[in-house]
């Protein structure tokens, strides 16, 4: 079916964590004012979400506690990553119940894009009939408000939610090309449209554009040679065009693959206790790395200072080896961190990634290798998997994971880098 032909629907959950404790509480979102924190990092911890209400009072969805004005009265949920998953599934489970999952692609844990296309004529209805059909429902079995964009391409659904949709009192937006070129194509800032990062923004600044407009304008070769291949999909989105469809992505495979873990720490830490968190980041990717049957030779690590009072360190290593023992990658690792990282400045952010990560077929070591060596550590930490996979994450730990500073032991409740849920007698059934 040629693309100008199909209609695609972009569904978001509106603040959908606190939308979640709002409906748990029995509370309405539109009129209460929650906060989804973890207040055991303090009065500076970052707010995973704000109930729409609070956006009503101009209050920043990803602000700091301490940055909500203090005549607002609100209360604060803590995290509870596990029941928001389950709201998710189910609501794909609804979406399966008018759609194939061949026409349903999960963007986010609070979004998703179908494509409607040979449905409307199934149901009788057109696209922004059975949108809201889609959204009310939502409403009614779960009371979480959500907002539609429809699209005659994926980037299109895309668009009229994030822009078009948040300006109408249905919460609906629809756009085709045409629509697009007349009301958007001179819409400010150009960030608001779906991949226009920041550093892109900026590249186009230096070039007097600020609107999508302008890049219709621009000598094609000029953005090649400004951002290369992807000049393509910019050129694309300007026109209001987009050539992909949900079963291009669904059939996608990355040429390149890696394994990444982030963290942003509970405090300042020093150059030493941070050192501490990333070995236990190495140790527990190594075994990450065994339980996916992956092996690496490249690891890379991110280092981010405390209120930005220095550049961020990064740096890689190509290890001696390729392999997931955590014996054989940690020294390296730990050696690249004692050379890049500023020893006098806290740090508060950590991130490590094995890079181009293959099947475990492929493991080299070098002739000095002890063979019975490397065979006795795959034992003892297949042993050690098992163990967590039967007992708990927090089974089998490695003393490094029992000093003040480690995080490893916490985070292994976590999901998504966030708690998995509290003991609150509000949750339990």
């Amino acid at each position: 079916m040629p693309e100008k032909h199909r209609t695609y629907f972009c569904i978001d959950m509106k603040s959908f964590y606190a939308s979640v404790e709002c409906a748990e509480r029995g509370l309405n979102p539109f009129e209460s004012n929650l906060v989804v924190a973890d207040l055991s990092r303090g009065q500076n911890a970052l707010c995973l979400a704000i109930s729409p209400h609070m956006k009503s009072l101009g209050i920043s969805n990803r602000c700091r506690l301490s940055e909500i004005p203090r005549k607002v009265q609100y209360e604060v949920a803590p995290p509870r990553m596990s029941l928001y998953i389950e709201y998710a599934a189910d609501i794909y489970g609804m979406y399966l119940e008018y759609f194939s999952p061949e026409d349903i692609h999960v963007y986010s844990i609070d979004e998703a894009f179908i494509d409607a296309t040979t449905y409307l004529p199934f149901y009788k209805l057109d696209a922004k009939e059975l949108a809201k059909k889609l959204m009310n429902e939502i409403a009614n079995r779960f009371h979480i408000p959500s907002t539609a964009g429809i699209g005659t391409n994926l980037y299109l659904a895309k668009v009229a939610l994030d822009i078009t949709a948040k300006h109408n009192k249905d919460h609906l937006g629809y756009l085709d090309e045409r629509l697009y070129q007349e009301t958007l194509w001179h819409h400010r800032p150009i960030t608001d449209f779906w991949q226009i990062a920041r550093g892109t923004a900026n590249r186009l600044a230096r070039y007097g554009i600020y609107d999508m407009f302008g890049i219709t304008r621009m000598p094609p070769q000029t953005l090649y040679d400004c951002f290369g291949v992807n000049a393509e999909l910019l050129i694309d989105h300007a026109w209001g065009r987009e050539s992909c469809l949900i079963e291009d992505i669904k059939n996608y495979t990355p040429q390149s693959h890696s394994v990444s873990f982030s963290q942003i720490l509970p405090r300042d830490y020093s150059f030493d206790e941070a050192k501490t968190v990333l070995c236990e980041m190495v140790q527990h990717g190594s075994l990450e790395l065994m339980r996916r049957k992956v092996i690496t030779q490249n690891v890379s690590i991110y280092v981010g200072y405390t209120k930005e009072l220095a550049p961020a360190s990064g740096g890689s290593v190509k290890l001696t080896a390729t392999t997931n023992l955590c014996s054989h990658i940690a020294p390296d690792v730990m050696d690249l961190y004692e050379k890049i990282v500023n020893r006098k400045i806290p740090i508060r952010r950590l991130a490590l990634s094995f890079n181009a990560v293959c099947n475990e077929d492929c493991e080299g070591y070098d002739l000095f290798t002890d063979w019975e060596s490397v065979e006795k550590e795959k034992s003892l930490e297949r042993t050690v998997l098992e163990l967590k996979d039967r007992l708990g994450k927090n089974a089998v730990l490695r003393g490094i994971s029992y000093v003040d500073e480690a995080t490893q032991r916490e985070r292994n409740t976590f999901i998504g880098g966030h708690r998995a849920g509290y003991d609150d007698p509000r949750t339990k059934s």
